[in-house]
């Protein structure tokens, strides 16, 4: 079976953050992962009784102040090892589900861009690498106004998160 597709291209740009630390890998996960408790489908769907999103919503800030929680964990540097690589990495999908069905409600593709990769790794140098993508640059890309306003709020936590856990505010998280 085949299907009919028209096909639309956009172009956006987007900015990657870079943060060198002098932060210990274990650490810096640690101090992460404590701030971003895991929450998984299932176990989120289970917290939304009844159909009551706010109160899920409200909820979620006792566990998770910063309001994003982490849907998924990866720990490549095991397998990347057996490839020859020797840096320890971690990496993370966090979601802020209040911002997040925001986004949906306005066009569902947002969910490309959240919930948000995080990816922590050590390298030749002392300290931790953390790498992500600054969310609202690529969801300015979608040309409305209250995706681009929801993408700077998303800016804006990942900032504050940042700060929370001991590192400084990057510029590109900044208004």
């Amino acid at each position: 079976m085949s299907y009919d597709a028209a096909e639309s291209v956009f172009e956006h740009a987007g900015r990657r953050v870079r943060l060198e630390t002098n932060a210990q890998f274990d650490a810096l996960v640690g101090a992460f992962e404590a701030a971003v408790p895991a929450l998984s489908d299932e176990d989120a769907l289970a917290e939304v009784r009844g159909g009551d999103w706010a109160a899920f919503v409200r909820g979620l800030q006792w566990e998770a102040p910063s309001g994003f929680v982490r849907v998924w964990t990866w720990r490549p540097d095991a397998l990347m090892e057996r490839a020859g690589g020797g840096s320890r990495s971690a990496v993370w999908l966090i979601a802020h589900h209040g911002i997040a069905a925001r986004l949906f409600r306005h066009d569902p593709g947002t969910m490309l861009y959240a919930p948000l990769r995080i990816e922590a790794h050590t390298s030749g140098a002392p300290g931790t690498t953390l790498s992500f993508e600054a969310p609202g640059a690529r969801l300015a890309g979608f040309g409305v106004n209250k995706i681009t306003q929801a993408g700077a709020e998303l800016d804006r936590a990942l900032g504050d998160l940042l700060e929370e856990i001991g590192l400084p505010r990057p510029a590109a998280l900044r208004r």
